[in-house]
C-alpha cells in the first residue's frame, strides 16, 4: 500500500519540480525559491530557502554526491548550490538568455544539461563551469531532459511532441518524432540497462499532453546506430501527464497529472498498481528517494506531499508471499530472521550465492532459529558440509544477518551503515555508482574486485571518492542524540 506521510506547506505558489538526493528533499516553485528538507523527518534546512533566483524556478536536481544542487529558472540561469552551507557556488548563463525549463546531472556529475524556451540544450563542466558545447531543437522549447545510467547518451523532450537521443558531442543519434500528441512535459531514463554484444538498451519513460505516460526501449547499436521501440502506452490517468520518474531499483513508475492523481505502476510490466487522491490542484512533479521507500510530489496547489511505500503486491521488486524478498527493503531485513520459514532460508541461500546448500539445508529443515544457532562444528558435523570454504562462507553471512537485526534493534537507520561492512561509517566517501561507503571499505574493494559496485556490480565509471559531509553530519548528530 501507498500511505500519505506528511504534506510540506511552505511554498507560496505552484510547486515545479522535487527531487530527492540521500538525505535531502528540494523543492522549487514558482515563487522564485528552492526549499530544502532533512530525510527522513522532513524538517526544514537552516538555510532553506535558497532565495537566488529572479522569476520562477522550474526545475532542480541534485547531483550524484548530494553535495550540489541545481536549480534553473525563467530568469535565464543555472545555479549551482552548496549542499553544507546553502550557498551560490556559480549562477550558469544559458546561451541567449532564454528561460531555462528543465537540468539534469549526468550520473557521475561531471556535467550538467540544461534546455530552455528557445529550443537550446547547454552543456557544462560541473567542475570548471566552463560551457562545453550547445545544440538546438528548433522551432520549439527544451522541458525535458535525462541522461542514461552509463552517461554516455542523453534525451530531451520538447513541446513539439519529439524525443531526441543525444551523444556527449551534442550528435543527434535519434529522433522519434509525435512521441506525444501536443507535445512532451517530462522523461527520464530507468537506472538500469540490458547489454548484449553489439548492443546496449536503455528503458526511457515519457509523458505529455495527450494524457499518456509511455515506455521505451533505446537501444544503442555501436558508435552512432540509436533507435527506439515503445514498449508500454499506459492510460492511467485522464488529463496530460506533467510528470514521470522511475524508482532507484527500476521496478516501479510514477506520475502525476493535470487530473490532480498520481499514478504508480509495476514499470516492467505496465500494469497501474496504485491510484493516489491527495492533491487540490494540478500534479506538476513526482520523484522517487534513492534508498528510501518514498514518493514525493508537488502541486499547483502549493504543497509537497511525502507518501510512503509499504510492503506489498509487486512493490519495489517485492511480491506478498512472506518471502525472504519480501523482509527486505533498502538494505534491510524487515522482520526478525528467527521467524523465517525454512523456503525463506533457502531463498536467502539463493541470493547469496549458497544455491549448492539448498538440498543440504532442505533435507534437515533448517529454519530462520536454526540458521542463527549454526556454527563451523554443526555446519561440518551435523549437515557435513565438507568443503572449508563454504562453511567459511555461511558463517559471515549468518554473522552479517544477526548485525543487521541488531542494526535495527538499536534503531540504526540503515543509511548509516556501510554496505560493504554493515558498520556505523565513520569516513563516509561517495563513489561514482552514486553509494556511500566506509572509506577504508570501498578503497579496498576497489583494490582487490576490479573496480566493480558492491551494491549493482557494474563496473565503476571512475575510482575518485567523494567526502559525503552530509552524511557524515547526519551520523554524528544522531550519535550525539543516542549519548544525550
Amino acid at each position: 500500500m501507498v500511505s500519505l506521510v506528511c504534506r510540506l506547506e511552505h511554498h507560496r505558489d505552484d510547486v515545479n519540480w522535487c527531487a530527492f538526493s540521500p538525505w535531502c528533499l528540494a523543492t522549487c516553485s514558482l515563487d522564485k525559491t528552492v526549499r530544502l528538507y532533512s530525510v527522513p523527518d522532513f524538517s526544514e534546512l537552516p538555510f532553506s530557502p535558497l532565495d537566488g533566483h529572479g522569476y520562477a524556478v522550474h526545475c532542480c536536481c541534485f547531483s550524484s554526491s548530494g553535495q550540489l544542487l541545481a536549480s534553473c529558472s525563467t530568469d535565464g540561469t543555472a545555479v549551482l548550490w552548496s549542499m553544507d552551507t546553502g550557498a551560490v557556488v556559480s549562477v550558469l548563463e544559458q546561451p541567449g538568455r532564454s528561460p531555462v525549463r528543465t537540468c539534469a546531472f549526468s550520473p557521475d556529475s561531471r556535467l550538467l544539461l540544461c534546455g530552455a524556451s528557445d529550443g537550446s540544450v547547454a552543456m557544462w563542466d560541473v567542475q570548471t563551469k566552463a560551457l562545453l558545447r550547445t545544440g538546438v531543437v528548433k522551432d520549439t522549447s527544451v522541458v525535458a531532459c535525462s541522461f542514461t545510467p552509463c552517461g554516455q547518451m542523453f534525451a530531451t523532450g520538447s513541446t513539439y511532441g519529439d524525443i531526441r537521443v543525444w551523444d556527449l558531442e551534442m550528435n543527434p543519434l535519434h529522433s522519434e518524432k509525435n512521441a506525444h500528441d501536443l507535445g512532451v512535459t517530462c522523461c527520464h531514463f530507468s537506472p538500469h540497462h540490458e547489454s548484449s554484444t553489439f548492443s546496449v538498451s536503455f528503458r526511457l519513460a515519457s509523458c505529455g499532453q495527450d494524457n499518456l505516460l509511455k515506455v521505451w526501449m533505446v537501444t544503442r547499436h555501436g558508435a552512432s546506430g540509436c533507435n527506439m521501440q515503445l514498449v508500454h502506452t499506459l492510460k492511467g490517468q485522464s488529463a496530460p501527464v506533467l510528470s514521470c520518474m522511475f524508482s532507484s531499483d527500476g521496478q516501479l513508475l510514477v506520475s502525476g497529472s493535470v487530473d490532480k492523481t498520481v499514478t504508480v505502476y509495476d514499470a516492467n510490466q505496465g500494469i497501474l498498481l496504485y491510484n493516489l487522491n491527495q492533491h487540490e490542484r494540478y500534479v506538476t512533479t513526482c520523484a522517487f528517494a534513492p534508498n528510501m521507500p518514498l514518493i514525493a510530489t508537488g502541486s499547483m496547489d502549493n504543497t509537497v506531499n511525502i507518501w510512503r511505500v509499504e510492503d506489498g503486491n509487486s512493490v519495489l521488486g517485492y511480491t506478498t508471499n512472506n518471502s525472504y524478498e519480501d523482509r527486505k527493503l533498502s538494505g534491510q531485513v524487515r522482520l526478525s530472521v528467527t521467524e523465517w520459514s525454512e523456503e525463506d532460508v533457502l531463498a536467502w541461500l539463493c541470493e547469496e550465492g549458497l544455491e549448492q546448500l539448498t538440498s543440504i539445508f532442505k533435507a534437515n529443515n533448517i529454519d530462520g532459529a536454526e540458521l542463527m544457532n549454526l556454527n563451523k562444528e554443526t555446519l561440518a558435523s551435523a549437515l557435513k558440509i565438507e568443503s572449508v570454504g563454504l562453511r567459511n562462507k555461511v558463517i559471515r553471512k549468518t554473522e552479517e544477518l544477526k548485525m543487521q537485526m541488531q542494526s535495527l534493534c538499536m534503531g540504526i537507520p540503515d543509511e548509516f551503515l556501510c554496505p560493504i561492512t554493515r558498520e556505523v561509517m565513520k569516513d563516509p566517501v561517495i563513489a561514482s555508482d552514486g553509494y556511500s561507503y566506509e572509506r577504508e571499505a570501498i578503497e579496498s574493494w576497489i583494490n582487490t574486485k576490479k573496480r566493480s559496485s558492491p551494491m549493482t556490480n557494474l563496473s565503476l565509471t571512475s575510482t575518485l571518492l567523494t567526502p559525503n559531509r552530509t552524511l557524515k553530519m547526519a551520523i554524528s548528530r544522531w550519535k550525539n542524540e543516542q549519548l544525550s
